[in-house]
């Protein structure tokens, strides 16, 4: 399979999920001026700021404000993002709740669902196909970012759904890296931990986890496009790299004291 050798890749138009603020816009400012870009989120207001300040490089943004956790937000990416013809999908847009998920407001529940696993496997099901097509007849190689997490390497009490969601985002990453192997298209999942955004006020926490070093937004993007091209799967921080490699060698039943207890504390409530 041939690699790129440029990191960024020559990427003429990307669709970004999730772009209004935080990892999104983060792999929005990332991407070189040449990729035009189709920008999607549930805030306006930052969106049109983020389009307005990335213009100024001549590129081509378009925005589309719409709520994934709805079919109807779902379906009109779909179709904006099929007119828009991507040669890079990123997968970014997610959502976290803390608390116990018998606690949790059912709906909250749901959108969690909803956005980080029936977004995007609804999205790359609806425009891989054309994306492949695209790159055999140009003879070029399309990319694929699925955004994942380090809570996709155990169960995590107080965050039971949110780490679910995202172990299936890596999964089906991975699943898809294999089974394109062999197609003109480099496949991404991109493992951030703590991360210098407001995930853990909006999902409800008032502290990130103990011990913990955080990533900026701008590290995960940056780090993401070195690696898309060159490897499967990239977790943001050594740490988290150290933290992949215990999950994977220890059973669930030892860390899950130690995780429960550091999340209880990292969060509001019990």
């Amino acid at each position: 399979m041939t690699r790129r050798k440029d990191h960024h890749g020559p990427y003429r138009r990307a669709v970004i999920t999730g772009a209004s603020s935080g990892i999104g816009e983060a792999f929005a400012k990332a991407l070189p001026d040449r990729t035009d870009l189709l920008l999607t989120g549930r805030n306006d207001t930052a969106l049109g700021e983020l389009a307005d300040a990335l213009k100024k490089t001549g590129r081509h943004v378009e925005r589309l404000v719409a709520d994934l956790s709805e079919d109807k937000g779902r379906d009109s990416l779909v179709q904006a993002a099929q007119a828009f013809a991507p040669d890079l999908l990123i997968n970014n847009a997610g959502l976290g709740a803390f608390g116990r998920a018998v606690e949790n407001e059912p709906l909250t529940e749901r959108a969690m669902i909803e956005v980080n696993v029936v977004a995007p496997a609804v999205i790359t099901r609806a425009l891989l196909p054309e994306m492949l097509q695209r790159a055999r007849e140009e003879g070029r190689r399309a990319g694929l970012v699925v955004v994942a997490s380090t809570a996709a390497f155990q169960p995590l009490p107080y965050l039971a759904t949110y780490a679910a969601t995202k172990a299936f985002d890596y999964f089906y990453a991975q699943g898809l890296a294999s089974e394109l192997e062999y197609e003109p298209i480099d496949v991404l999942t991109v493992c951030p931990g703590p991360t210098k955004t407001r995930f853990f006020e909006r999902a409800g926490g008032r502290r990130q986890p103990a011990g913990s070093p955080m990533s900026s937004a701008k590290d995960v993007a940056d780090q993401a496009l070195r690696a898309l091209g060159r490897q499967n799967v990239v977790t943001i921080g050594a740490s988290n790299r150290a933290y992949r490699g215990i999950a994977k060698l220890l059973p669930e039943r030892i860390l899950r004291g130690p995780t429960r207890r550091a999340l209880r504390e990292s969060f509001k409530g019990r």
